[in-house]
């Protein structure tokens, strides 16, 4: 009986399964929880606050996915230190004790909500650092960090490709619990594909139609379509798809103090139950049509 492949790096952590049954391909980017001590010391919260911006045990929820066939990508460091979801020079210039020049994106959306690469903020905008940093201190992020990651999870999908033709990305993320007027219209579970242009609409239709039936309230792409890594990824007219998704927080775990509650169980089984499906379904299918054929979708 083989086992698992599981090529370690400082950083990340690639798991390969024994046999590549499907194309799919699993991403946790922002689950890592190792935190640099040199990072610690820069920042001007408490162990638990630096957190809150964590897909705490998202990798786990999907840790099935490499005894099931398909293999997975995750982090080991955390989301505050640095979002690889981001493009690799987005900053927020006024995090940097030196000019930035043009080459930097210093004014997209995500810069501005202090999200950028490497982040301003955690949850409810409480400032991370205590003083600025230096351009040195994002270089060394996002040269020996950032850039292998995505070469790392690019290498992934092209070994999907010339498997089989084909590849499918779930990227896989957690939210807040969103609070609407009418808590029952709050989603559960939102799936981004950029409003259509990431992922076959099929392929997506399925993936909604597995989480509802599991009674939980799905969303599409709103309040997130898909990051950086959606967007790049995601070319379903030449048969790669990425979708995104994101899973209520409140559902698996205590949103405060980070711990797993009664519900993680359950919506692990859930996500075992969507890997199980994606691995058997025909996916091929999807490099020439952007619909899926009614038996899959069927099943």
């Amino acid at each position: 009986m083989c086992g698992l492949t599981i090529g370690i790096s400082r950083h990340s952590e690639t798991i390969r399964p024994c046999r590549l049954l499907a194309p799919l391909v699993f991403n946790a980017p922002h689950s890592g929880r190792i935190y640099p001590e040199r990072f610690l010391a820069m920042t001007r919260l408490d162990h638990l606050s630096i957190r809150q911006s964590e897909d705490a045990w998202v990798d786990e929820l999907f840790a099935r996915a490499p005894h099931l066939g398909a293999p997975m990508l995750r982090a080991h460091f955390p989301r505050a230190y640095l979002d690889v979801d981001r493009e690799p020079w987005e900053l927020d210039p006024t995090m940097f004790v030196e000019p930035l020049s043009n080459r930097f994106n210093t004014t997209s959306p995500r810069v501005a909500a202090g999200l950028g690469t490497l982040t301003r903020v955690v949850a409810e905008n409480q400032p991370i650092y205590r003083d600025r940093l230096t351009l040195d201190d994002a270089r060394m992020r996002i040269e020996s960090i950032c850039h292998p990651y995505h070469a790392a999870l690019q290498r992934l999908l092209s070994e999907a490709i010339i498997a089989f033709g084909v590849a499918l990305l779930i990227d896989c993320h957690s939210m807040p619990h969103i609070s609407c007027a009418n808590d029952k219209a709050a989603p559960d579970i939102v799936l981004g594909d950029r409003h259509g242009t990431t992922c076959a609409s099929g392929l997506v239709d399925l993936v909604e139609t597995i989480f509802t039936s599991a009674g939980l309230r799905v969303a599409r792409n709103r309040p997130y379509a898909g990051g950086f890594t959606t967007r790049t990824y995601g070319r379903s007219q030449h048969g790669v798809h990425a979708l995104q998704i994101e899973i209520s927080r409140h559902l698996y775990m205590n949103e405060v103090t980070l711990t797993k509650n009664e519900g993680f169980d359950a919506i692990r089984n859930v996500m075992e139950r969507l890997i199980f499906s994606l691995i058997g379904l025909d996916l091929v299918a999807l490099a020439g049509n952007q619909s899926l054929p009614e038996k899959a979708a069927a099943e």
